[in-house]
C-alpha cells in the first residue's frame, strides 16, 4: 500500500536550476499522466506496472520541479495525494440533485412488493440493477473537462461540507479523467475503509495511547473531516463509485453508464448485476449474504434499483427516498450476555427511554456495555427480567438493541423489571398517551435534560449551527443559570462565558473529560451566535424542534406559509391541506403554537434578530414559469448549469436530469447531447436556446 508522507520527500536548492521553463512545463505534464496512470493501474485495476522505489521516484521529481515552477503545478496533481492542505472550516455546498436516502428492509417479502409496485406503475418488463450497500461515508464528486472539481459529503440531503481537499488525497478516486466523458457531471461513491487499514490504524492508535475506533464506518467519516489532509493521507480510505448524475450522460440507464465510468478512471465494483426477475434479485441476495464475511470491506445489505432513467423518472420520490430503489440490510450480528439492571433516559422531547446495562460483549467489533429497550410494552413483550440472559443485537450495525430472553438459563434469583412511574430527572408523573407506546415526561419547562436537550438541537449544525457550542458547554451553561432555553444565548457576553469549566470524571472504559470556556473558544461563541442571525427561516423552523418538524418538513411549511406568524395562525385543516403534511404533523404544529411558552420563546428569538421569514432574495420569483419541466444539456457561455436550474426553480418552474414524455423544455446550449437531442424528437419537446429561455422569465 502506498501511502506517503511529508518525510519520503526533500527539495534541494536550483535542483533544476538549468532546465528551461519550456522543458520543466512539458516533463511536469509527462510526469502527471504517468502517475495519474500508475495510480490507476495500483489503487483501481490492482495491477501496479512499476515497482513502489521506482513510482516514489517519479513522485519526488514531480514535487521538486513544481517548487521550483510553481506556475506549472496543477490544482490536480498527483502530488495533491500527498495532502498539505489545511481546512478550519467546512464550508456547506447544495447538491445540484439531491442525495436521497434509499428506503430499507428486512424482508424478501417486502422487495417482492416492491417489485410489484415497480411493475403495477410501468408494466411487466422491469430491468433492475443490483449491487452492494457499501458501510461508509457517502460522497459526491464534480468534474468538469475531466478534472476533478469538488467533494461534497451527504449532509442533509440537500446539502453537505466541501471536504476535497481531503478527498484528494484517495488514491482510488481519480483526479484527472481518461477517454470521452461529458464535460460535466458529478458520480457519487462510498469512502470506506478496508479491514487491513482500519486494523493498521487501529494498532498504532493503541501504540500512542489514543482511543480506538470503534469501527471502520466511524474511522472513514472522522478521517473526511479532518483538518489536516496530511493526516488524511496517512490514512488508507477507499472509495467505490456507483451514481452518475448529469445531463449528457452516454446512456440512459444506470449499469450502462457505470460501465462507461470505469473507461474513464472510476473504480466500479465488480459485485454488480443486471436482474430481470425477482429470482435473480433474491438469487444475488443469497449470494453476497454467503461471501460477506470473506469481503475485504464493511457492507450492510444489496441495493436493488430499477435500471432505466426514464423509468426512474417516471416512479419518481418521495421527499426522503426515490421510489424506484429499495436496499435490503442484511440481519445484524448476535451476541448473549447478561442484563444487570435498567436504567432510564429523558430525551429532549420528554420521551423516557428504558436503557439495559449488560455485561460486556463484543459484537460487530465493538464492546456493548448498554442497549435500548425502547419502552415498557418491548419489555413486557419481551418477558425480560434483570439477571436474565439476553440477546442483543446492533440494528442495522448501529444502534445495540435487546431482541430476545434465553429464559432456559433464567436463574432463581431474576427480578421483574417494574417501568418507573415518575420523571428519573424532575420527579414528575410520567404520561402515556392513547395509541402510543412512550412515557413521557410532561414538565417540558422545568426538566433538565428536555430544556438542554431542545437547546442542543436549537445549535446543532443543521439547523441554527453556532460554531463552538456542543453538548458540554451548553450544559455548563445552563448549570450556571445562564440559559433556560434557545433565547438566553442571544443574550449571552464574552464576559459571561470566560472561564467557565466542568471536568467530567473517567468512567468505565473513558478517559476523564474537562471541558472549559477559553478566551479563542469564547470569542468564536459569540461569533457564531451573531452569525447564526442569517440562518434562513426554514432551518429556524426545524430548530424550535416542534415534535414531528424534521427538515424537509420545515422547508415545506416555511415555504408555504412564508413567515412564523402565518404559520402560527394556520389551522389542522390548513395544514393537512399540504402535500406532505399529515394530521399527526399538523396537530404538534397548532399544538405548539397554542403553548404560551412556544409563543414567548419565538417572541423573544424575533426581538433577537432570528430569521422569522422567507427573505425576499430566498423565495420564489413568482410562477412565470408555472410548474414547467426542464431539461439542460450543453454548456452556456456566462451562465454556469447551476445558475441555470436555480433560475428554473425560482421562477416556478421545475428541473428534470432526464428526458421523458413529461418534460416541457429541452434547454440546449452548445454541444448538447445527441441522445438528449434524439429523445426530445420522439416525445415531440420544445428545444429551445438561452435567449429564448431568458424572454420567458422576463
Amino acid at each position: 500500500m502506498r501511502i506517503f508522507t511529508e518525510t519520503h520527500f526533500y527539495i534541494p536548492q536550483n535542483r533544476f536550476s538549468c532546465m528551461k521553463a519550456e522543458e520543466a512545463k512539458k516533463r511536469i505534464s509527462e510526469l502527471t499522466k504517468q502517475l495519474n496512470q500508475h495510480n490507476y493501474d495500483y489503487y483501481v485495476r490492482s495491477a501496479p506496472v512499476i515497482s513502489d522505489y521506482e513510482f516514489d521516484m517519479l513522485m519526488e521529481e514531480l514535487i521538486r520541479l513544481e517548487h521550483e515552477y510553481p506556475e506549472y503545478a496543477r490544482a490536480n496533481s498527483p502530488s495533491k495525494r500527498i495532502g498539505g492542505d489545511l481546512t478550519k472550516e467546512f464550508p456547506t455546498v447544495a447538491h445540484t440533485v439531491p442525495m436521497l436516502s434509499l428506503a430499507n428492509t428486512y424482508s424478501e417479502e417486502e422487495i417482492a412488493a416492491f417489485d410489484q409496485r415497480v411493475k403495477k406503475s410501468l408494466g411487466d418488463t422491469v430491468e433492475y440493477v443490483c449491487e452492494l450497500k457499501y458501510d461508509g461515508v457517502a460522497i459526491s464528486i464534480r468534474y468538469e473537462n475531466g478534472e476533478f472539481i469538488r467533494a461534497v459529503t451527504r449532509g442533509d440531503g440537500t446539502k453537505g461540507d466541501d471536504v476535497s481537499a481531503n478527498v484528494r488525497t484517495i488514491r482510488s478516486v481519480p483526479l484527472q479523467l481518461h477517454g470521452e466523458f461529458p464535460p460535466v457531471f458529478e458520480i457519487r461513491g462510498e469512502i470506506f475503509l478496508p479491514h487491513a487499514g482500519f486494523k493498521k490504524i487501529n494498532i498504532k492508535r493503541e501504540a500512542e495511547g489514543d482511543d480506538l475506533f470503534a469501527n471502520p464506518r466511524n474511522a472513514a467519516s472522522g478521517s473526511l473531516k479532518m483538518q489536516d489532509s496530511k493526516e488524511v493521507a496517512r490514512r488508507p480510505l477507499d472509495c467505490i463509485f456507483y451514481n452518475l448524475q448529469g445531463d449528457d450522460l452516454p446512456h440512459n440507464n444506470h449499469y450502462d453508464n457505470l460501465m462507461e465510468a470505469k473507461n474513464w478512471g472510476f473504480k466500479i465494483s465488480d459485485y454488480i448485476i443486471r436482474a430481470n426477475s425477482i429470482e435473480d434479485i433474491f438469487a444475488f441476495i443469497s449470494e453476497m449474504a454467503a461471501e460477506r464475511s470473506q469481503l475485504s470491506f464493511d457492507i450492510d445489505g444489496v441495493v436493488i434499483k430499477v435500471n432505466d432513467y426514464t423509468k426512474q423518472e417516471k416512479l419518481g420520490s418521495t421527499a426522503k427516498s426515490p421510489r424506484w430503489a429499495i436496499a435490503y440490510k442484511f440481519m445484524a450480528e448476535q451476541a448473549v450476555t447478561r442484563l444487570l439492571s435498567v436504567t432510564y433516559q429523558v430525551g429532549r422531547t420528554g420521551a423516557v427511554t428504558p436503557v439495559a446495562n449488560l455485561d460486556p460483549v463484543l459484537l460487530a467489533g465493538t464492546t456493548v456495555k448498554r442497549a435500548s429497550l425502547h419502552n415498557a410494552d418491548i419489555i413486557e413483550k419481551l418477558g425480560i427480567r434483570e439477571g436474565d440472559m439476553v440477546v442483543v443485537e446492533k440494528g442495522g450495525d448501529i444502534i445495540p438493541k435487546i431482541t430476545g430472553v434465553k429464559e432456559e438459563l433464567r436463574g432463581k434469583d431474576s427480578k421483574k423489571i417494574q417501568f418507573i412511574s415518575h420523571c428519573p430527572e424532575c420527579g414528575a408523573v410520567l404520561r402515556k398517551n392513547e395509541g402510543e407506546a412512550i412515557h413521557y415526561c410532561p414538565d417540558e419547562d422545568h426538566c433538565p435534560p428536555q430544556i438542554k436537550g431542545r437547546i442542543e438541537h436549537f445549535i446543532s449544525r443543521r439547523a441554527m449551527d453556532i460554531d463552538s457550542l456542543g453538548e458540554g458547554k451548553i450544559e455548563i451553561l445552563y448549570d450556571h443559570g445562564l440559559i433556560n432555553n434557545a433565547a438566553d444565548l442571544y443574550k449571552l457576553k464574552y464576559e459571561d462565558l470566560l472561564g467557565l469549566k466542568k471536568v467530567y470524571e473517567a468512567g468505565e472504559g473513558k478517559k476523564e473529560r474537562k471541558v472549559s470556556f477559553r478566551e479563542k473558544s469564547s470569542k468564536n461563541i459569540i461569533a457564531g451566535i451573531k452569525a447564526s442571525l442569517e440562518i434562513p427561516f426554514e432551518r429556524v423552523l426545524f430548530a424550535l424542534g416542534i415534535r414531528h418538524v424534521g427538515e424537509t418538513v420545515a422547508r415545506i411549511l416555511a415555504r408555504h406559509f412564508g413567515s412564523i406568524d402565518a404559520l402560527a395562525k394556520a389551522d389542522k385543516e390548513s395544514l393537512v391541506s399540504i402535500h406532505e403534511i399529515g394530521e399527526r404533523i399538523a396537530e404538534s404544529v397548532v399544538k405548539f403554537f397554542n403553548d404560551q411558552n412556544k409563543l414567548e420563546l419565538v417572541s423573544k428569538l424575533k426581538e433577537a434578530g432570528v430569521q422569522m421569514e422567507i427573505r425576499e432574495e430566498e423565495s420564489p420569483a413568482g410562477n412565470i414559469l408555472d410548474g414547467k419541466s426542464f431539461v439542460i444539456s450543453g454548456t452556456f457561455e456566462d451562465y454556469p448549469r447551476d445558475e441555470l436550474k436555480d433560475m428554473i426553480g425560482h421562477y416556478g418552474g421545475k428541473f428534470t436530469s432526464s428526458l421523458s414524455s413529461k418534460t416541457d423544455y429541452l434547454l440546449a446550449g452548445d454541444k448538447a447531447g445527441p441522445a438528449k437531442l434524439e429523445n426530445a424528437g420522439k416525445y415531440n419537446i420544445p428545444v429551445i436556446d438561452l435567449d429564448t429561455f431568458l424572454d420567458m422569465i422576463k
